[in-house]
């Protein structure tokens, strides 16, 4: 199995800062990463490994965090 070639830092940045964004709206709007994580079917860890920018979010979840926080996706994806 081929291995994967790591995103170039220019991706990592941004998805660092989407999750920054996206810790934004969350302490906004008063929740815990486990309380998110439960609103949207999701386990706290992998919740946790998108807002750090650990972890690329696939669009299904950005859209469902985005509902969740009641934000429009694109202030949470602005960098």
């Amino acid at each position: 199995m081929p291995r994967s070639v790591p995103p170039p830092d220019w991706v990592i940045a941004r998805r660092r800062a989407i999750g920054d964004h996206i810790r934004a709206a969350r302490l906004a709007a008063g929740l815990t990463q486990e309380q998110l994580a439960l609103r949207i079917g999701m386990d706290r860890a992998t919740y946790n490994r998108i807002e750090q920018g650990h972890s690329a979010a696939l669009l299904d979840s950005l859209l469902l965090i985005a509902d969740a926080l009641s934000v429009p996706l694109a202030d949470l994806v602005r960098t």
